[in-house]
């Protein structure tokens, strides 16, 4: 049932967009950031929190978690950052051409295309996820709790989806509180859920590592829940109504999405083949380690989505206004933050490697292997941040050759290059060193496009 927008809706959509529009620009991104960053950590979190608990179940599990959550994290990122930025993006354009209609109807669009790719996701993974594991290195134990927790939340994953897709069409409006606030809640629930299921208490029964996955499945249907609540209640700055598909709005958000999601691959794809690499030369123990180490990596992706889901808006909505040197000079001050933020955070990590690695495990090769990770690549984490910060600000403008580039140079860099340093050293160090330097080319790359005004030539 489709609610009309009461004059008060549109009062409140106005303002917004002139905010977007006209307030000085730090204090607005600082604004729009800060409650989103805090967020998505608090999400991020809990995925720590939940391999912390598997990590007690053994090695095997442990392992089993980092050969899984790359896919899983792939799912995620496409669904909210790739193709959710490019929801937003075209939301956000609309809006701030004042195309209301159009920015209505893209919410269904946006429904359409992130159901369908979500199905797609669970029919690889539950069709092929044995095989698929099995040329990431990973075999006996390992395979087989990487395969329990994989089943399970590709079976589900559909809900993941939907609700990306309803929090990116919220977020494309400037509204970057209320999908943060579900999210705060449903994580209030999840954190003592997570352990309930996998260790079991009372009639619930120990599901193991079965039960992170369910866990994690329920917290997305809570989250579609109250997303479609807000929408369809006219609450939104956009509603949904029923209109025919047509090409012009499935080309706006897969013009942009499409792109994207090539771009999240590749981060995956970065990360999945170094733990692949590692499987291949060095021990279980090793794999946990890489794994973990990485784990801090993929922690910044949602820090920086933190910042990026307001460049999104903020850029398109200036784009779409006609506000070229504005966009540009927001992208860069995101990119600045969001550098600030990711360096200090590799830094620490760099110094302190056991501070984190120690919460997990006390295995030997697990602690040798993450701790080296940490401190070759953690201090260059900094040029990770820009590059993604600034990736999402080319999502809000429509452009994403550059980023896409650059992501295919990180990969030749980290995995081509840290598999010859491999080969040669006979050291897993020599991959780490391969990730580090396809960091730094990846973030300078993407800021000097950005800079030189590539967007709008």
């Amino acid at each position: 049932m489709t609610e009309t927008s009461t004059p008060a809706t549109a009062t409140r959509a106005d303002l917004r967009t002139q905010r977007l529009l006209q307030a000085p620009i730090v204090p607005l991104l600082l604004a729009m950031a800060w409650p989103n960053i805090l967020i998505m950590v608090a999400q991020s979190s809990t995925g720590l929190i939940e391999t912390w608990f598997v990590s007690r179940l053994g090695t095997d599990m442990l392992a089993g978690m980092a050969l899984a959550f790359p896919p899983v994290m792939l799912m995620t990122m496409i669904s909210a950052g790739a193709m959710g930025g490019g929801i937003s993006s075209a939301v956000a354009r609309a809006i701030g051409a004042g195309r209301r209609d159009d920015a209505d109807g893209l919410v269904l669009h946006a429904l359409v295309i992130n159901t369908a790719i979500g199905l797609m996701f669970s029919a690889i993974f539950l069709l092929f996820g044995r095989p698929i594991y099995r040329v990431m290195g990973s075999s006996g134990g390992e395979l087989e709790a990487a395969l329990v927790y994989s089943t399970i939340v590709f079976g589900g994953n559909v809900f993941i989806w939907i609700m990306n897709a309803l929090a990116s069409v919220i977020r494309g409006t400037g509204n970057i509180l209320f999908p943060a606030v579900v999210i705060c809640i449903g994580l209030v629930f999840l954190v003592p859920l997570s352990p309930l299921l996998i260790f079991g208490f009372g009639p619930v029964p120990a599901m193991g590592i079965a039960g992170g996955g369910v866990a994690m499945i329920l917290f997305y249907v809570f989250g579609t829940a109250a997303l479609a609540w807000y929408i369809l209640a006219g609450r939104c700055s956009v509603r949904f109504r029923w209109v025919r598909l047509h090409r012009t709005a499935l080309g706006s958000i897969l013009g942009v999405g499409a792109i994207s999601a090539i771009t999240s691959i590749q981060t995956n794809l970065t990360i999945g083949g170094a733990t692949a690499l590692v499987a291949s030369f060095a021990s279980v123990g090793a794999v946990a380690g890489y794994g973990t180490g990485a784990r801090l990596e993929y922690l910044l992706v949602p820090m920086i989505f933190g910042i990026g889901a307001p460049l999104v808006a903020l850029v398109g909505t200036n784009i779409g206004a006609g506000q070229q040197e504005r966009a540009v000079k927001i992208a860069l001050a995101g990119g600045a933050m969001a550098f600030g933020l990711t360096e200090a955070i590799g830094l620490i990590a760099a110094v302190w490697p056991g501070a984190w690695l120690g919460l997990f495990s006390t295995d030997p090769d697990m602690i040798r292997t993450g701790s080296a990770y940490l401190r070759m690549v953690g201090p260059f984490y900094g040029f990770f941040g820009l590059g993604l910060s600034l990736y999402f600000a080319s999502q809000g403008a429509g452009r994403l050759t550059w980023p896409l580039m650059a992501g295919f140079v990180r990969i030749f860099i980290a995995l081509g290059g840290g598999w010859m340093l491999v080969r040669l050293t006979g050291s897993v160090d020599g991959l780490f060193a391969g990730i580090a330097l396809g960091l730094v080319v990846y973030g300078l790359t993407i800021f000097q496009a950005v800079r030189s005004g590539t967007w709008f030539r």
